[in-house]
């Protein structure tokens, strides 16, 4: 996978006997089968493309786009009393806008840095009272001044949101109505303010991509349309929301939503859930995880998926349809079991359509398997080929190529991330369950002290390996001298294990 200017020359080198060719490109041309391409408008946007069919698809020779970190996202706080536009790596449930995510925040910062010319925006709240040099400069909105109102900074926004949003021939000619009409009210002071931004507008040309461009039609996405084939849907499914639930004996149990959107995980709509009660029961967690997400309150902020993934069998697929039941949905729902990666479908989902699964039934497909045992398909996209462990992302052995193999890794990307998701907020509580608990037990350290001696060393393992003078200066001389009595024991545990 790549881009090139030209295509030609591109496709060529592959194919020339005079040409050397290092071993990972003869492995490579060997594998060819087939060449499709897309035509894009500039470098910027086939970057942009070329970033997000890597991480849609993960083809095993391109790997300096598979990053998540160098995901960028635009960040306006439009609700806020004093708005900003600013980028970041970790968009968060705080109210603001977000957009992305761009894989170059270089490119991002530089189309922000023309559309600022164009609608002057701050970019932090200010510490001064009087207009920054920013204003001066035409770039900063001088609210803390005065010199713009909160109603006016707002409605600039509101035009540099449509721009990021792919709209802007509609701001263009908004634009142009208000300057026209600015003119025949001989208000020409403003008209001349909106004839420049006009102008400035128009000659952005190519520089900046943004929004739609950076999504790919999905509509030659192979994996989300064979799925819609598969299970016989409407449409691509746009939005997909994975589930898995994480414990340690029924303790410190939560749940993960992911989000996929248009086939690339979207970070920014990312939820967790703790379990209200601690149960060894995955059915239960699972059924209390939907009914929780699919609460007309979680139905209007989030909105509906169109498809459902969980991470299980056949319980915890049911538990999950059973609350959406109770919450009066109904959404396309599968589940997918582990090791085997099979796909696991209910037959009387009335949202999933199974004339084609029936066909694969009748007609057997090379690569391809389906099973139906009373009310639930088991359909095997990759048959031949196993995982060598629980949550794997490759898969060996067998001779025959799926034809589903982009279907099976979307899939696969959208388990794992599931399961990454609770795992990691799980560790959190466990860890912070652990540290609360031994520091729990020793008189005279009530939560005031042991909030101090955490902020302060950074852990429980800081605080056991902190020196006497340093607890005493925390925390006084007697509680240091209680304390140290307390974790003797932990640290030669600590000394022992470093040894082994």
């Amino acid at each position: 996978m790549g881009k090139a200017a030209v295509l030609r020359n591109r496709v060529r080198q592959y194919f020339q006997a005079s040409r050397g060719r290092d071993p990972k490109t003869e492995a490579l041309v060997a594998e060819i089968v087939d060449t499709d391409w897309m035509e894009v408008e500039s470098e910027l946007e086939a970057l942009f493309l070329e970033s997000e069919m890597i991480r849609r698809y993960m083809p095993r020779y391109n790997i300096l786009l598979r990053d998540d970190k160098a995901l960028s996202y635009i960040r306006i706080d439009y609700s806020s009393d004093y708005p900003t536009v600013t980028t970041t790596r970790r968009p968060l449930d705080d109210g603001a806008k977000y957009y992305g995510p761009y894989f170059s925040v270089g490119s991002v910062r530089q189309a922000l840095k023309l559309l600022r010319r164009i609608f002057p925006f701050a970019t932090r709240r200010a510490t001064q009272k009087r207009a920054t040099l920013h204003y001066h400069l035409g770039l900063d909105p001088g609210l803390e001044e005065g010199k713009t109102s909160l109603e006016d900074y707002r409605a600039n926004l509101r035009k540099l949101m449509r721009v990021i949003e792919g709209k802007k021939a509609g701001v263009i000619k908004e634009v142009e109505k208000e300057m026209k009409q600015a003119s025949r009210e001989q208000n020409f002071e403003l008209a001349a303010k909106l004839r420049n931004q006009l102008y400035a507008l128009q000659s952005l040309g190519k520089q900046v991509i943004f929004s739609d461009k950076e999504f790919l039609d999905i509509s030659k996405d192979q994996a989300l349309v064979q799925l819609q084939t598969l299970l016989g849907l409407t449409e691509p499914p746009k939005r997909i929301e994975g589930y898995d639930i994480s414990h340690m004996s029924g303790t410190n149990v939560v749940a993960s939503m992911v989000v996929f959107t248009n086939g690339v995980s979207n970070k920014g709509e990312y939820r967790k859930f703790k379990m209200t009660r601690q149960r060894n029961d995955d059915y239960a967690n699972m059924q209390e995880t939907l009914t929780r997400r699919f609460s007309e309150k979680n139905r209007a902020a989030w909105g509906m998926p169109s498809l459902v993934l969980i991470d299980g069998g056949k319980g915890q697929l049911g538990a999950a349809v059973a609350a959406m039941k109770e919450q009066g949905v109904s959404v396309p729902t599968i589940s997918i079991a582990k090791r085997e990666e099979e796909l696991i479908i209910d037959a009387t989902e009335s949202h999933i359509e199974t004339a084609y699964l029936d066909k694969l039934l009748r007609e057997p497909t090379a690569g391809v398997s389906v099973r139906l045992d009373h009310d639930h398909y088991t359909v095997n996209l990759h048959e031949g080929q196993y995982n060598a462990g629980a949550h794997s992302k490759n898969l060996g052995g067998g001779t025959t190529l799926s034809p589903y193999t982009d279907t099976v890794k979307l899939i696969q990307r959208i388990r794992d991330e599931s399961h990454r998701f609770a795992v990691s907020y799980h560790s959190t509580l466990k860890v912070k369950q652990q540290t609360a608990s031994l520091l729990d037990d020793i008189p005279t350290i009530g939560p005031a002290t042991r909030k101090k001696l955490i902020r302060t060393f950074g852990s429980l393992r800081g605080v056991v390996q902190a020196r006497d003078w340093e607890l005493a200066r925390v925390v006084g001389e007697k509680k240091a001298i209680i304390l140290r009595q307390y974790l003797r024991p932990l640290a030669r545990e600590m000394r022992e294990n470093k040894m082994k």
